[in-house]
């Protein structure tokens, strides 16, 4: 083993921030360059967050450590996720609410092992792919992560403008472009000031959580019913149409830019280097992921239940666009305040989603390119490389075809899955790259698993295609 010391540098002489660690390289393995080992995203927000040593009350511990789950479980309640759960639940009841279950249960294991790798290595998944990776491989999974996140986007932005069109009566190209401005507000907040975005989003996620909690109050399910939509049924892979939906939902629900982000944001925090802190990072870092990952659960659950109480036991089977479902919930349950609480969720949902997306957008852009840009530049290019898409998209499709693309989008981030998920269980089954916190046998299975899982249903929908 050879240790590869890596001093810090100092802000005043031009550089960025680098941290104190020791990267282990197997003498046989080649040594990746320097250059990719010292490279940091957001070096403005690397270990910005005070953590307050042990000994200090647990709850002041715990709180130092939440956020980035908040940042992470947006990305699963947004726009994209809407169309897919509407579409599910007005087709086919609360069948699909298994779905929703076992792709939350995925997307936890998934970010605990994201908080692992960040933790153990001091790297995110993206820094650690270009250290150990050739780079055509690199280049390759840069290129589908941003059409991942060009997808993500897209739904963003068509949720956000389709709530201004309902709320406000603002054509839908021009709500294109707010949205694409009023993320300004991400862009010039510095990285040090990750706190405020955190507190932010998870504003946003509290509005979205209580307005969906309204919902469920108007729309008075079958309890009964409900529970049975937790059954998994063999229509899941049999009925073509309903696979698709579940594809759309599940690439909704696990977003493989996510894995990136949050192997990231867990470096915000200043915590201790040693093996106990790395420890107590692990452990309240998890816990973060899985509070938050619970809430995203509740929210998607919701509106697949509001769906199929509202539009399928009125025999209304064919409800996917967001448009007929804010116009049909007033008349349909009898409450004129219910359109109006689901545009305010929509909205809350589509703002807060696009905090996330610009962030981990950049967060891949610096990992694999160690683009040598001023943050500001890098942010924006970022943006411009999701929104122009939208746009585009939006004004070929016009405003009619927008809904279809929201369903198509979340499909498009299921087919990427796999090139996320891979990397992250190949690393943190390491020994090497992972010390004492590598994968059990087990969780190396379970991870494997999933994986096998996912690209299977992924090859049987092309060849039902």
């Amino acid at each position: 083993m050879i240790p590869l010391h890596v001093e810090q540098t100092s802000p005043d002489e031009g550089a960025e921030q680098i941290p104190n660690s020791e990267v282990f390289i197997e003498e046989e393995e080649e040594v990746p360059s320097t250059s990719s080992l010292l490279h940091i995203s957001m070096p403005g927000a690397y270990r910005s967050v005070f953590v307050p040593e042990a000994g200090v009350a647990w709850w002041k511990r715990i709180f130092s450590y939440l956020g980035p789950g908040a940042l992470v479980a947006v990305g699963y309640m947004d726009p994209g996720n809407w169309s897919t759960d509407i579409a599910g639940g007005s087709a086919y009841n609360y069948s699909l609410l298994f779905v929703i279950l076992i792709s939350s249960l995925i997307a936890m294991y998934l970010q605990r092992l994201c908080v692992r790798l960040g933790v153990a290595t001091g790297q995110d998944l993206a820094q650690v792919c270009k250290a150990r990776y050739d780079y055509r491989v690199r280049f390759f999974l840069w290129f589908i992560m941003e059409v991942a996140i060009g997808a993500t986007d897209l739904a963003e932005v068509i949720g956000s403008a389709i709530a201004l069109n309902l709320l406000f009566g603002i054509p839908i190209v021009a709500g294109v472009g707010i949205t694409a401005c009023d993320v300004v507000l991400v862009l010039f907040l510095k990285g040090e000031r990750i706190r405020v975005i955190e507190s932010l989003v998870v504003m946003l996620v509290l509005i979205i959580a209580i307005c969906f909690a309204i919902e469920l109050a108007y729309t008075a399910p079958i309890v009964s019913e409900l529970f049975c939509g937790f059954i998994p049924t063999s229509q899941l892979v049999t009925d073509s149409n309903m696979l698709y939906v579940s594809l759309g939902i599940l690439g909704a629900t696990v977003m493989p830019h996510n894995l990136f982000l949050h192997s990231s944001l867990v470096l915000t925090r200043a915590s201790g280097t040693d093996h106990e802190g790395k420890i107590d990072a692990i452990k309240y870092g998890t816990l973060d992921s899985t509070v938050s990952l619970c809430g995203a659960f509740f929210v998607n659950a919701a509106i697949l239940i509001v769906a199929a109480a509202a539009f399928h036991r009125n025999g209304m089977t064919n409800i996917a666009s967001l448009q007929d479902a804010y116009l049909l919930l007033n008349p349909i349950l009898g409450r004129t305040g219910a359109s109006l609480v689901f545009g305010i969720a929509l909205l809350a949902s589509g703002q807060s989603s696009t905090f996330t997306g610009t962030i981990a957008g950049q967060i891949i852009m610096e990992g694999f390119l160690s683009m040598k840009l001023r943050p500001v530049f890098r942010r924006l290019l970022t943006r411009l490389l999701a929104i122009i898409p939208a746009l585009v998209c939006v004004i070929i499709q016009g405003e009619s075809g927008v809904n279809n693309l929201l369903v198509l989008s979340q499909v498009i981030l299921t087919f990427a899955l796999p090139f996320g998920i891979f990397p992250l269980v190949q690393f943190t089954s390491n020994k090497t790259l992972m010390g004492a916190f590598v994968n059990s046998k087990l969780m190396t299975v379970c991870a494997y698993t999933i994986f096998i899982l996912i690209s299977g249903l992924n090859v049987y929908m092309i060849t039902r295609a």
